[in-house]
Formats: structure tokens, C-alpha cells, sequence
């Protein structure tokens, strides 16, 4: 386990941040297995099911994504001070709140699915499938939310190589999994959830023995400590202002998503493709901006000014790196990848003429996905939430000045007034987050 004390290099932050970027590289692969061996049945109907259904438990799974930054940032300040038992003590609160959370949904499973399918209608047959597909998934719901602790607990002590280590096993399980139990045995969509299944909950286990430091010598036993009343409410403040940050990004791109659907067929497309360069983007810079949550979570926990900006520019400058790369590739190499795609000529000549907006991105928002990053491990959850609504309410501004007028053009330039409106806003708080460190 990285030394607290030790001082922060570029050697830190790339060891902190290159297996979260290698370990974000496996996640696309088993989506398109997952759609693979399924599509060598020869039938739509379980394609679709396997697609509603993982949407489905994503959507459920994702309400909880706040557990994961929650945990790392108030994990890397305990860590930053030197309480042990604090630092245990919340690895074990973010297991029991996941593994609740999970049990919840477990017995709530027909509501939740009801509500699903009122929100999301199929056919009878795509519905009956996707119905065998989740009645199997959702008994990995403990597993996988409290999963959330582990990798933000992982994170916050810097064993990212931990985190890397158990999505390769989980994605390769599961893979080897789908291909035995869909081509091999012939079970189908109920196969695919079976593999899942089987991968979320061994994925727990090896999550709970990387983090084993965590359980030595029964200190994670100190129940006063982890049911304390100040810390608890510490814990749910914290998580509640991120849970509210996320809904609000979310809604954010749904609306996009919602006001290009008027602007015709094609250009909805063609933003949907492009959209998946911001997803690469996504994945690419999360791993720095969870070497900022680490060290900057340290620092704070420590009570080092001095540290926390050396961990915010050091971090930072990696971000900006990597956004300038992305940015020359999406430029140099978009066409061939709007082209992959999409085989509709008026898809892809709509993505190569709203192209620049995709290349750009990286470098409009690298400000916010670092500043997430920085503020997340400072657990300055409050003014990332109010930062965001400011942006937000610009945003939509932006959306009823420019769209009319613009277009698919205006949308796009509106989603980027939006990325500089969220950096804009938490770079203007920063330097109070800085003098409050002392």
C-alpha cells in the first residue's frame, strides 16, 4: 500500500491512473460478447433482450454510482490522517449500504420490473425473455453494488492495479462463461444472465481478498465506529450531493438526446455515433480524475495545502495530455470511425459535418472531469452539486438560444457551454477549497 507521506510525482499519479484507464478498456468488450453469442441464434427477439435487460439493471445499479466517489474521497482522507479505523470502518459501511441496497431490490424486483416495462414497452416475446434475463440478474444486485465500495475503497488507498485485476477477471469470466453456456449448452438469453451472475458475485469475493488490509486485525469489527450517528450522516450528505450531481449530468445528455430526435432521423444518429466519443473520452480521463480523488483526498486528510495543489496540477496536467491526444485522434481518425459505425451515407456525412464539435470535447471538458476529480476526494460534494445546477440552468439557456437558431450545430455548442460552465464553476470555488485545507 502507497505510503501517504510519500510525495506526489508524476511516477503517483500515472501508477493511480493508467490501470483505471486499461482496466475502462475492457467494459465495451463484454457488451459486444454479450451481443455476439446471443446473435448466433439466428433470432432478434433475444438480441433485444439481453439489451433491455442490461439497460434495465444499469439503470437500477446506477443510482448507487455514488457509493464508489463517496467511499474514495472520505477513504482518502481518513487514509491522508492516519486514521486506520475510520478508514476500515468505511469499507465496511459501504458494504452493508450496498449489500442492503442490493437485498432491496431483490424483494422489490416486480415492481422495479413493472416500472421498467411501463417506461420501456417490447413485444411479448422480447418482454417474456427479458423478464428470464433479469429474474436471474437482479440476485447479483448485493454483489454488485457493494462492488461500488470496493473499487471507490480500492481507489482511495491507490491499488489500482487491484481495480484492473478484477475487471479483467469479472469481464473474462464472464465471457468465457457466455461462450460454455449460450454456444455450448444451448441456454440462451437465460445462459447470458447466468454468466453474469456468476462473475458479480466471484468478483465480490476477489474484491473482498485485494482488499484484505482492510480486515486485519478485526478493527473493521469496531461496530460503534461503523454505525456511528455523525459519521453516517457524514456518509449520506456526501453521497446524497453526488447522487443529485449525477441525476443532474444525466438529464443533461438525455436532453440532448430528446432535442435531437426533432432535429430529424439522420442527425439523431449521427449524434448518437459521436456521442461515443465522448464515452471514449470518459474512459480514457477517468483515470486521472480518480488519481486526483486519491491524492487530493490524502492531502486534504492530512491537512496539506501544499499537497493537495501539487496533487490538483499534477493530476491535471496528465488530463490536459491526455485531451489533447484525444482530440488529435478524433480529428485524424473520426471519419474511419464514423464510418465503422455506420453504414448509412447520410449518417455518415452527418457525423463528419459535426465532427469538430465530438473532437473538441476532450479539451472543453477536461476542466470539469478534473475539477470532479479534485473536488470528490476533497469531499467538497456540496459545491460540486451547486456548481453543477449553476450549469445546468446555463445550459438550458443555451439550449433555447442557439438550437433555434443553429440547429444540430446549436445543440452541439449548447453541450459544450454546459462542460465550460461546470469548470467555470468549480474553478471559481476552488481556491476557498484550497484555504479551508490547513
Amino acid at each position: 500500500m502507497q505510503d501517504t507521506s510519500a510525495p506526489i510525482t508524476h511516477r503517483r499519479v500515472l501508477k493511480i491512473a493508467v490501470p483505471i484507464v486499461l482496466s475502462n478498456a475492457t467494459v465495451p468488450i463484454l457488451g459486444a460478447v454479450d451481443t455476439g453469442v446471443v446473435g448466433q441464434m439466428g433470432e432478434a427477439a433475444p438480441i433485444g433482450a439481453v439489451g433491455i435487460g442490461a439497460v434495465i439493471l444499469s439503470t437500477v445499479y446506477w443510482i448507487f454510482g455514488f457509493l464508489r466517489m463517496g467511499t474514495t474521497g472520505m477513504a482518502a482522507q481518513a487514509r491522508g490522517a492516519g486514521d486506520t479505523v475510520e478508514t476500515r470502518a468505511l469499507l465496511m459501511r459501504g458494504l452493508i449500504l450496498g449489500g442492503a441496497a442490493g437485498l432491496f431490490f431483490i424483494l422489490a424486483q416486480v415492481a422495479v420490473f413493472a416500472g421498467a416495462f411501463a417506461l420501456s414497452p417490447a413485444s411479448p416475446e422480447v418482454e417474456a425473455l427479458t423478464r428470464s434475463y433479469l429474474e436471474i440478474r437482479i440476485w447479483g444486485a448485493p454483489a454488485t453494488i457493494a462492488l461500488y465500495a470496493v473499487t471507490g475503497w480500492l481507489i482511495a488507498v491507490e491499488r489500482t492495479r487491484g481495480v484492473f485485476i478484477l475487471q479483467v477477471w469479472m469481464n473474462g469470466l464472464n465471457i468465457g462463461l457466455d461462450l460454455w453456456f449460450v454456444l455450448g449448452l444451448g441456454w440462451g438469453v437465460e445462459g447470458v444472465a447466468i454468466a453474469t451472475l456468476i462473475a458479480e458475485w466471484t468478483g465480490l469475493a476477489l474484491g473482498l481478498w485485494l482488499c484484505r488490509d482492510g480486515f486485519a486485525d478485526g478493527i473493521w469489527r469496531d461496530w460503534a465506529r461503523v454505525f456511528d450517528a455523525a459519521r453516517l450522516r457524514r456518509m449520506l450528505q456526501v453521497n446524497g450531493d453526488i447522487m443529485l450531481r449525477s441525476v443532474l449530468l444525466t438529464g443533461s445528455f438525455t436532453t440532448f438526446l430528446f432535442v435531437g430526435s426533432d432535429l430529424g432521423d439522420v442527425n439523431l444518429a449521427a449524434n448518437q455515433v459521436l456521442l461515443q466519443f465522448l464515452e471514449i473520452t470518459a474512459f480514457a480521463l477517468d483515470g486521472f480524475a480518480f488519481s486526483a480523488e486519491a491524492l487530493v483526498g490524502g492531502a486534504v486528510g492530512a491537512r496539506d495545502r501544499y499537497q493537495v495543489r501539487r496533487a490538483s496540477v499534477m493530476a491535471s496536467q496528465w488530463g490536459v495530455g491526455g485531451a489533447l491526444l484525444l482530440a488529435a485522434v478524433f480529428f485524424a481518425a473520426g471519419p474511419a470511425l464514423i464510418d465503422l459505425m455506420s453504414t448509412s451515407p447520410q449518417v455518415r456525412e452527418a457525423g463528419r459535418e459535426y465532427l469538430f464539435w465530438a473532437a473538441i470535447a476532450p479539451v472543453i471538458g477536461v476542466a470539469s472531469w478534473m475539477f470532479d476529480g479534485i473536488y470528490i476526494g476533497a469531499t467538497w460534494t456540496r459545491a460540486m452539486r451547486n456548481a453543477m445546477i449553476q450549469s445546468v440552468a446555463i445550459y438550458v439557456v443555451a439550449l433555447f438560444m442557439l438550437v433555434p437558431v443553429f440547429g444540430n450545430h446549436g445543440l452541439w455548442a449548447a453541450l459544450m457551454v454546459l462542460n465550460i460552465a461546470r469548470g467555470v464553476t468549480m474553478g471559481w470555488r476552488y481556491p476557498k477549497l484550497e484555504a479551508q485545507v490547513a
